[in-house]
Formats: structure tokens, C-alpha cells, sequence
């Protein structure tokens, strides 16, 4: 073989090795400073001889410079010292937070629960570091959070109540007047509605096929409030009906904008925008509107991770509840909960099936993840 013969060879293997270490998903975890994570491995730094969690903030090393460890003792044993910025050999502090946060939570739902300043206290926090803290990770400041779960808790007791001002008080109220502030926009209907289980509200809806099975689509005067998928009409009608046990239900004919909602499904290439005009009438806790909102803003053929979602929501650590809120979407496709999706690219659950999930992700022009290994 040639010298010019065994260079090309050389730099051939050279280039491959280079791509095959420039993909390694551990070094995509550093540039990504992906808390994700933590705890699966450290990368110590040759010419620096610290260790550190892969999401660490320090300037973004040479990735010849950089080697793997499972352990933070392999790489201690290796001869590196653990950084300063990151502290790989102390509990994270983002999980300490996530932690601190839950119990804030845990003591905010209680019937009676003590002012903020004493559950700061408690937790070893100022009240300011305790509201700081909550609003990051849960996205709602702690007075908002506990008047929704008084909210949730007296909607809950208001249909078995043996009166309005009953369910109030059983809920944890102190006084009525800080119910009915809310009350309406909360519960979608004044409280005497809802204490009679929502009896008397009309609901319309149409069920035609698709490509996909069956849609049924629901909607009042304000707009749709009910999008689901499904095999058999019964089972469709039957899911509305748990949803709106009191309410008015009317079969309808069917609505020119449901074609625009089929279509969507069918050929979402041109109709997923005239999709999103469609008036909505759906109703959820602060955060999930929040949720809602974020999963209307993708743009067609793309997803998001649950944990992207959560950062844009300014609350990183809530990936699990963006996941709630994806869950409990009311309209499916009109809120686009099927391009949210795990870090690793493959699809999580999805209400109406992961097949359906895959469908509509394939025919907005994103396949995904665990189709392309």
C-alpha cells in the first residue's frame, strides 16, 4: 500500500471515529447541559482535572479533553477532584428544591393550613427564597396555587352538598365572598349550576368517521369543549356523558367547522392552522391553561419534549406536570398534546393510543424517534 494510500485510510478511520464519539449520547447530554442526567454519569476534564454533573454550567470543554464515569468514585479514583461550580459529590440542588417545593405543596392543601411565613419557617426558608422557589418550579406563586385547590376541592363537594354555602365551607374556605371572586370563571357556570351537577347546560355533539376510527366532537355556545377519538359511537357517547353526568346532551347535525376539524386529521399540512381558529370552551387549573397555550404555539411537523415545555413555562422542574396537563387535554388535535413527547424522542402515552399518536405525528411530517432506530 501506498503513503498516500495508507493516509487517506488513516484520515478516513480518524473521521469515523470522531463522528462515532461526537454522537455518543453521554457527550450530547453535556452540550445540552441536560439535567436529565444526573446521577447516570460525571465527565472529568483532562486539562483541568475536575469532575462534573453533565449539567453543569462551567465553560463547555474539548470533547478530546473529556472522559466518562459511571461513579463519582471512578472518577476520584481516576485521580479527578469534583467542581466547585456543579459539587457532583453533594445532593443536587435542583432536587433539593423539587423537594422543598412538594412538601410547600403537601402543607398548602391541608384544611387548615398555616400562614406562608410559617411553613417557610418549617422548611428552613425565607418567605421570599419559599415564593421565589415555588413560582419557578410550579409556575404560580403559593397563594395561587392553594385558592385553586380550595377551588378543585369545593367543585368536587358542590354537586353532594347539601347547599352551596356548605361545599364553600367543607372546602376550606374562611369566608364565601373569596369563593364566589372566582367562582364563575372557575366552574364555567354559576354555582348553583354546579351544584345541581351542571344540570340544564347544553352540550351539542356530532360523531363522524375518519381515517382514525371515530370523532366525536362536542361544543356550547361558547365554543368546543370536547374532542376524542374512538371505535364504536356508544363508547364516544358514553365518555361525554362521564364528562358532563348532568348536562344537556344534544346529537346535532354535523357543523361546518367539524369538517375544518376533520380535515385537520386528514391533511394537516393545510388544515392544522385553520384548525387553531376554531373557539374553544375548555376550562383547567392556571397551569394547565399555561400548558394548553404553550402546546397551540408548536409549529407544525415539530415536537417538544415535556422538559422543554416546562423551561418555557419558567418552571424547569415541572416536567411531570406538563405531562398531567398533556393527559388531561379535553380536545385532542385542537390542542396539539400529541407533539409533546419524551427526551429520548419517543412517544409517551396519549389518551385516544400511542397508535394514533404515531399516525398524526407521521402526517404532520415528524416521524418519530423509535421509528428511526
Amino acid at each position: 500500500m501506498s503513503n498516500v494510500a495508507r493516509a487517506r485510510k488513516f484520515k478516513a478511520m480518524t473521521a469515523t471515529q470522531t463522528v462515532q464519539t461526537m454522537s455518543d449520547p453521554r457527550w450530547q447530554a453535556v452540550i445540552q447541559r441536560d439535567r436529565n442526567a444526573d446521577g447516570r454519569f460525571v465527565y472529568a476534564v483532562e486539562t483541568t482535572g475536575v469532575f462534573c454533573r453533565p449539567w453543569c454550567a462551567s465553560r463547555q470543554p474539548r470533547r478530546e479533553n473529556v472522559r466518562f464515569f459511571d461513579t463519582n468514585a471512578a472518577a476520584e479514583r481516576a485521580g479527578f477532584r469534583p467542581c466547585l461550580r456543579c459539587r457532583p459529590t453533594q445532593a443536587d440542588p435542583q432536587n433539593e428544591s423539587v423537594r422543598t417545593v412538594t412538601a410547600a405543596c403537601r402543607l398548602l392543601e391541608a384544611e387548615a393550613p398555616p400562614p406562608l411565613a410559617a411553613i417557610a419557617e418549617e422548611l428552613g426558608l425565607s418567605p421570599f427564597h419559599l415564593h421565589r422557589l415555588f413560582k419557578k418550579h410550579v409556575g404560580v406563586t403559593p397563594q395561587q396555587y392553594r385558592r385553586r385547590r380550595l377551588l378543585e376541592r369545593a367543585k368536587e363537594n358542590l354537586p353532594r352538598a347539601s347547599s352551596v354555602t356548605t361545599a364553600i365551607f367543607d372546602a376550606g374556605y374562611s369566608s364565601s365572598s373569596r369563593f364566589y371572586e372566582n367562582a364563575g370563571r372557575e366552574l364555567g357556570m354559576a354555582p348553583r349550576d354546579a351544584h345541581a351537577g351542571a344540570r340544564g347546560q347544553k352540550v351539542s355533539y356530532a360523531v363522524r368517521p375518519c381515517s382514525l376510527g371515530k370523532i366525536l366532537v362536542a361544543w356550547t355556545p361558547n365554543g368546543v369543549c370536547d374532542v376524542r377519538f374512538g371505535t364504536a359511537r356508544d363508547a364516544l357517547e358514553r365518555g361525554l356523558r362521564r364528562r358532563f353526568p348532568e348536562a344537556e346532551l344534544e346529537s346535532r347535525k354535523l357543523p361546518r367547522f367539524i369538517d375544518t376539524i376533520v380535515e385537520a386529521v386528514e391533511r394537516p399540512d393545510g388544515n392544522g392552522q385553520a384548525a387553531l381558529a376554531v373557539p374553544l370552551d375548555i376550562r383547567g387549573t392556571a397551569f394547565q391553561q399555561r400548558v394548553w397555550r404553550e402546546l397551540r404555539r408548536i409549529p407544525l411537523g415539530e415536537t417538544r419534549t415535556y422538559s422543554e415545555l416546562a423551561r418555557k413555562l419558567g418552571a424547569p422542574g415541572a416536567a411531570r406536570a406538563v405531562g398531567r396537563a398533556c393527559a388531561t387535554n379535553p380536545v385532542s388535535v385542537l390542542v396539539p398534546c400529541h407533539r409533546a413527547v419524551r427526551a429520548s424522542g419517543a412517544l409517551a402515552g396519549y389518551a385516544w393510543g400511542v397508535a394514533r399518536k404515531r399516525e398524526l405525528l407521521r402526517r404532520e411530517g415528524r416521524e418519530p424517534a423509535e421509528k428511526r432506530r
